[in-house]
């Protein structure tokens, strides 16, 4: 008798586990095909650095970005101020598959310096923001399982797939009322601690269908600092192509 109870109470685990995997999943999926068809962006943004004393320092950036559905986005990301960073380039992609390729430009040497696996876990240009941060949110790069849900907001945990990750996992918390759009995400460390939160602030809807937050707030709860990013000009009519995110792209940028 003792071990029939044992195997029910097994068996509805294992069945409550799939349900929460499979939710976890579906919700993911409702986010990502909430977003298809921007095709490619370019925005403009002010990233405000503060440190463990509340003293801030602030650059210029440009983001680009190519929608593929084959495989993951493409962006790049190019600094225009001050003038110690300035010319300063990163091209991502992400793939759904295995490990994304990243590439570091540097004015100062002239050079194309590719980040490698174990690297993408470091900091971006001295940001709160690691360079793993600038992939595209891929389904496939990450095990679900559903938490709860909290008013409008739906919390999911992501599992990295990749060991090289510099998290455990991340909670994120989906607005089920604003097609799935991501509210917040919470970084757990390698010691499944957490590291960071992630907040998506003032957000607008472009197109009438692509919302954007028009800021984006990184706290470190380990170091005591924040970026804050300030994005302005968000153009989806600007026709980009494969050419103008290649190594020869990321030098001329």
């Amino acid at each position: 008798m003792k071990n029939l109870i044992l195997t029910s109470v097994l068996s509805i685990m294992m069945t409550l586990t799939g349900q929460s995997q499979n939710k976890g999943v579906e919700i993911a999926k409702a986010a990502e095909n909430a977003d298809l068809g921007f095709k490619s962006s370019s925005a403009n943004l002010n990233m405000i650095l503060k440190n463990k004393n509340g003293q801030t320092s602030e650059r210029t950036l440009m983001i680009r970005t190519l929608e593929l559905t084959e495989d993951g986005d493409k962006s790049l990301i190019v600094f225009n101020s001050p003038k110690d960073v300035k010319g300063t380039a990163t091209l991502t992609y992400t793939h759904k598959i295995g490990a994304d390729d990243q590439w570091l430009y540097l004015p100062s040497i002239k050079r194309v310096k590719r980040i490698s696996s174990n690297n993408k876990s470091g900091p971006f240009v001295g940001s709160e923001f690691a360079y793993e941060d600038l992939s595209s949110q891929e389904i496939e790069k990450y095990n679900y399982k559903f938490l709860e849900e909290k008013d409008n907001l739906l919390i999911v945990e992501q599992i990295p797939v990749d060991p090289k990750s510099g998290y455990t996992r991340r909670l994120v918390s989906y607005n089920k009322d604003k097609d799935y759009r991501i509210e917040k995400i919470e970084f757990y460390d390698r010691k499944n601690a957490l590291l960071k939160t992630l907040i998506y602030q003032d957000y607008k809807l472009y197109k009438n269908k692509f919302w954007r937050a028009s800021e984006l707030n990184m706290v470190n709860h380990q170091s005591n600092k924040e970026t804050l990013l300030k994005f302005s000009d968000y153009n989806f009519e600007v026709d980009l192509s494969d050419e103008d995110f290649t190594q020869n792209a990321l030098k001329r940028s």
